[in-house]
């Protein structure tokens, strides 16, 4: 039985809106389950405006608002725990290991269920891989429990409301700001690195962070005002055609560098609070705009040549045309499309390059 630590349930709650989690491994990894950058919003410095963090001056307790309402942080945590996807980079890049976190179960390269990215980081600090959460079938409470932890971060994350209180029993959680799988890098950054009392080092990680994409970003010119459809193509059946909205972090990445969204995707974000959306392919008309698409895919050119012999989908000029970026499947690349902390310099000059590439017609890995 898992060991409940007293922690301050949530003064309040806002009702859970619930994601699309449709293919939960391509759509939240590949959500979620990493994907650029800054997510749902922006790639701007401003501290979080869904979720506010207050503290007596520079130390604790720390009052930090999310979703489901008000979580205490009466100390600075020692022992630090994280569920969900990429919560862990933030303080192993603010260089504090955690007890235990997410085991990764897509982008992987070697089926370690730790990441290219944190591996690289996890050998700098010199430490051990952390506790694996499996969390396929949801969180593990009991394992959560087991690594006794002081704080247990999920910025980024779709908990629901139930994971949260039940989180809550073993120890403070800081859940996300407002939209599930919404929360943009910079304030999981800011929200994670709050709850462990480094909230200026959270600020100049963020700093850091896009300086990096802004150099990267100004060697590929070609992407400068263009327009670019995140989408998720399933080989098995082309009868719809799948985006991300601005409300995920994927788009929201690049809204947040200043390239322009489709107009698709303006207008269907407008409409829901999802991160997903569905359209079937007979509106392929109305992604006339779009300079790129970019989806998961083989590397060997028979999804788009797929795509492209599609009676509908061969009726956007994009397609048409083979202005096509191709995230090979599962692997770490595509993980890295979905923005941390830590990916961004571990693969932002590939993942600028082959957007860039595909502008000019240039499909593929």
């Amino acid at each position: 039985m898992w060991r409940a630590k007293g922690a301050p349930r949530a003064s309040g709650s806002t009702s859970h809106r619930k994601g699309a989690l449709v293919r939960i491994s391509r759509l939240l990894c590949g959500a979620a389950a990493l994907t650029l950058a800054a997510g749902l919003a922006s790639c701007s410095t401003e501290t979080p405006t869904a979720a506010v963090a207050r503290g007596s001056g520079e130390g604790f307790p720390i009052e930090i608002e999310h979703v489901y309402g008000t979580t205490t942080i009466a100390e600075q945590p020692e022992r630090v725990a994280t569920v969900a996807w990429a919560n862990h980079e933030v303080p192993l890049a603010l260089g504090v290991v955690p007890v235990g976190m997410s085991k990764a179960t897509w982008g992987d390269d070697d089926g370690d269920g730790v990441l290219p990215w944190v591996e690289d980081r996890l050998e700098e600090l010199d430490a051990e891989p952390p506790v694996l959460f499996d969390e396929t079938d949801g969180i593990d409470f009991e394992a959560v429990a087991d690594t006794e932890p002081d704080v247990i971060l999920a910025a980024y994350s779709g908990l629901t409301e139930e994971d949260y209180r039940t989180l809550s029993k073993i120890a403070p959680v800081v859940a996300y700001p407002e939209t599930p799988w919404g929360t943009s890098m910079e304030d999981m950054i800011a929200l994670n690195a709050t709850a462990l009392g480094m909230q200026q080092q959270g600020e100049a990680l963020t700093a850091d962070l896009h300086a990096q994409i802004d150099e990267s970003l100004a060697a590929h010119p070609e992407l400068e005002g263009k327009k670019l459809l995140f989408a998720y193509l399933n080989p098995s059946d082309l009868s719809t055609i799948g985006f991300y909205t601005v409300h995920d972090t994927r788009p929201g990445f690049l809204a947040g560098l200043g390239l322009p969204q489709p107009a698709i995707v303006e207008e269907e974000s407008a409409k829901t609070e999802e991160f997903y959306v569905e359209l079937s392919s007979d509106v392929a008309d109305r992604f006339d705009d779009v300079d790129v698409v970019v989806t998961y895919g083989d590397a060997e050119g028979a999804f788009v040549a797929q795509i492209q012999a599609d009676p509908l989908l061969s009726k956007i000029p994009a397609v048409a045309e083979g202005r096509i970026a191709i995230l090979e499947d599962a692997t770490p690349l595509a993980a890295s499309a979905n923005p941390s902390p830590l990916s961004i310099g571990w693969g932002i000059d590939d993942y600028f390059a082959l957007l860039a590439a595909a502008t000019s017609g240039q499909s593929g890995e």
